[in-house]
């Protein structure tokens, strides 16, 4: 029978030790049975055996038809005590010369037993009973040397009793020891199950607000204990993970209130009186850049959305990086001549990336090197070519990166200093868009910060 899923383990492990127990029971039972049957055997052949040996001296004595008289007599006398014993002799013409009361076997049955199988035990049945003989051709002491065909058998309805006896009380003991063993196993399967029904009901108890609960690694058995090490490597990603939705929602929704307070409040403002048509313009030129900022920022949300859910697919292409950096330093030049910046490239190589996602992702890179660096220094991006990646790195000189906040540089709307200004800090975004899309061409990024000295770094496979 199969069983469904829906069956508890409890069942089945108490089902398999019921039927082990049973099959073992069965086996053991089995082999002291056939055993038994092989004792009888050995006890009855034992017997056989030396009637039949009587049988052949007793013929060595007959020299004519007379002896054959004595030999009857001899026999019978021979038989005296043993019950259920029978003998029968006859001639080669499968004429009967000596029969005991109950030896009523056809002489054609002895003859095949002769000619097939001599001194080998064989099952007769007569008259409802069941008899173990032995047959074979014996030779007389008549000058001719005459041979005459003897069976010796005995009757084993004793055995039989006792075998089915046997069996009776097998099949009793093994369904009690099946049900005792099953009983037994569902007590220690139950037992044995109880740190698991434990870490059930602490489980139960994880809620939103108690994502740091754990549960117990060192006092569960050792089978449990992986899987208990995983539960909880488990609950401290959905507790990083909800913590970051949490953040996220909070700093999404601080983001979205302050273009939404203005519009709302430059709206009002402008409907409490009647105004000229410049000053319409005006605040009308206001909104529509805040406009741009959160169609900006929802642009990019729903860009993080899609790398985070493998939906972004680069259009590769043969990108030349020095390139690149070239047309971006023309883009920069004019903000990094106001704050006296000088850009430098070095090194060059070729990569397959989609040019624009990669652009703008160098392009955030360079944005922030800018934004960030003092005035008067170095801004630095060096091509490395390796056996297996390229290393792109940006630096700049400016104020260090505690190494608390290094952890969380790449996290949506996270700012080192959050009282910068919006205006100033773009959406907030860039560094996580800049991320999202290397990892999109299956490279990695990195950061440092130290004595000053900011790098960005960032690793791409080769170009195939």
């Amino acid at each position: 029978m199969r069983l469904t899923s829906k069956v508890s383990i409890t069942w089945r492990l108490t089902l398999l030790f019921a039927a082990a127990s049973s099959v073992v029971l069965l086996a053991l039972g089995m082999v002291i049975a056939s055993s038994v049957e092989q004792h009888f055997e050995d006890l009855d052949m034992e017997v056989l055996s030396g009637k039949m040996e009587l049988a052949r001296h007793a013929l060595a004595s007959v020299r004519s038809h007379d002896d054959l008289q004595s030999l009857a007599q001899q026999l019978d006398d021979s038989l005296v005590g043993h019950h259920g014993l029978e003998v029968l002799v006859i001639s080669a013409n499968q004429t009967v010369i000596f029969a005991t009361h109950h030896a009523g076997f056809a002489p054609q049955l002895v003859a095949s037993s002769v000619s097939q199988a001599p001194y080998r035990p064989v099952l007769w049945t007569l008259a409802d009973q069941r008899y173990r003989a032995i047959a074979a051709e014996l030779p007389t002491g008549t000058n001719n040397g005459a041979k005459v065909m003897v069976a010796v058998a005995t009757d084993i309805a004793h055995h039989q009793v006792f075998m089915r006896s046997f069996l009776q009380t097998l099949w009793l003991f093994v369904a009690g020891a099946a049900a005792l063993t099953g009983l037994l196993g569902w007590g220690a399967v139950r037992r044995g199950l109880a740190p698991l029904r434990a870490m059930r009901e602490q489980t139960q108890e994880v809620t939103a607000q108690q994502l740091g609960q754990r549960l117990p690694v060192d006092t569960v058995p050792m089978e449990l204990a992986e899987l208990a090490q995983s539960l909880n490597d488990m609950l401290a990603r959905l507790e990083e993970a909800f913590h970051r939705l949490s953040d996220f929602s909070s700093d999404i929704a601080h983001e979205l209130r302050t273009p939404v307070s203005n519009l709302m409040t430059q709206t009002q403002v402008a409907l409490s009186k009647a105004r000229h048509a410049e000053e319409y313009r005006g605040i009308l030129e206001s909104n529509a850049e805040e406009f741009e900022h959160m169609a900006r920022m929802i642009s990019d949300m729903l860009l993080l959305a899609k790398a985070e859910n493998g939906l972004v697919v680069p259009n590769r292409e043969a990108v030349n990086l020095a390139s690149e950096f070239r047309a971006l330093f023309d883009y920069y030049d004019a903000l990094a001549e106001d704050k006296g910046l000088q850009l430098r490239l070095a090194g060059d190589a070729v990569v397959s990336a989609d040019r624009l996602m990669l652009r703008r992702a160098l392009g955030n890179l360079l944005s922030n090197a800018v934004r960030h660096a003092e005035v008067g220094t170095e801004l630095r991006a060096t091509v490395t070519s390796e056996a297996d990646k390229v290393l792109i790195a940006i630096e700049n000189t400016g104020d260090s990166i505690a190494p608390e906040y290094l952890e969380r540089i790449f996290d949506r709307f996270f700012r080192v200093d959050p009282s910068r200004q919006r205006a100033s800090e773009g959406t907030g975004l860039g560094l996580a868009i800049t991320r999202s899309i290397v990892i999109a061409h299956g490279g990695s990024m990195d950061v440092s910060s130290n004595e000053g000295l900011t790098t960005f770094t960032i690793a791409l496979p080769h170009s195939n």
